[in-house]
């Protein structure tokens, strides 16, 4: 089991790595208050200015806006975070890959290059004796039936091989068209937050019914999201098109943050807790 801390060496000196970072949404690709080429250059300075300091970092799903990966060929483009991603590798520093709901297509490519293990489904983790859920959160929760029928047919190793049977200037069109069209669903960002409402703040209130979770961690919402049970804390990562929101665990505390933009407004209930109603 990872023990939380890895070991590195700056000047000859050793140091100890003990932060936890997690990050999603990047939707490297999609032009939006940045274009994805400045996106992506300030992706590579955040990763720059917590390398010495991170243990492993959890990229937690919609890294890529559309991404399909075919047994020969990946997507062009963004080699300057692959490039940052194989030294941070080099460097000693863990990392784990979630597929989102908008590049579910990644299969073994970065585990294979780089060593990154690409997770399909949701990851629970123990760090700083801390119990961690992880995963992009898409799928779950109540409701968006559609969608979840969806996500069966495209997750499905038939549906796959037939796709990849395009050439891939064709099947990359059409992942983009599924880009803008799972982009514009209901399932993705909202400007409303909904309370108590929110579907993946009452998966986790099923979920605290059967386990004990201290830290659940995802993506997905595209709002930065910190809402906190009886005796568990749900946090939402929020994205890097507008937020550019982030988590950090340090010694057991799971913090919220932002890189570079001071006008992040946090949603959820704060000083209130929601007791446990199992």
């Amino acid at each position: 089991m990872w023990n939380g801390y890895g070991k590195a060496r700056i000047a000859g000196l050793p140091i100890m790595r003990n932060k936890h970072y997690f990050a999603s949404d990047f939707h490297l690709g999609l032009n939006a208050r940045l274009d994805s080429r400045q996106r992506e250059l300030l992706i590579i300075k955040w990763l720059d200015e917590i390398k010495s300091e991170a243990a492993s970092i959890y990229f937690v799903g919609d890294i890529w806006d559309f991404y399909f990966e075919y047994k020969k060929v990946v997507p062009k483009g963004f080699v300057r975070l692959l490039g940052k991603l194989a030294e941070l590798r080099d460097a000693g520093i863990e990392m784990h890959f979630f597929k989102g709901n908008h590049d579910m297509w990644m299969f073994e490519y970065l585990d294979k290059e780089l060593g990154i293990p690409i997770h399909d489904s949701e990851l629970e983790v123990e760090i700083h004796g801390k119990r961690l859920m992880i995963g992009h959160g898409d799928g779950l929760g109540p409701g968006d039936h559609g969608y979840k029928f969806l996500k069966r047919i495209f997750r499905n190793r038939f549906a796959q091989g037939l796709f990849r049977l395009l050439h891939p200037d064709l099947g990359i069109r059409i992942a983009e068209y599924w880009s803008l069209t799972s982009r514009n669903s209901s399932s993705e960002r909202s400007e409303h937050y909904f309370e108590q409402d929110e579907w993946l703040i009452q998966y986790c209130r099923q979920v605290l019914k059967n386990k004990s979770i201290d830290y659940f961690i995802f993506g997905h919402r595209h709002l930065p999201i910190r809402y906190h049970f009886e005796n568990s804390t749900y946090i939402n990562l929020g994205d890097w098109l507008e937020f550019q929101t982030y988590a950090v665990l340090d010694q057991g505390v799971l913090e919220l943050k932002a890189f570079e933009n001071d006008k992040v407004r946090i949603y959820g209930n704060f000083d209130q807790v929601e007791q446990n109603q199992s």
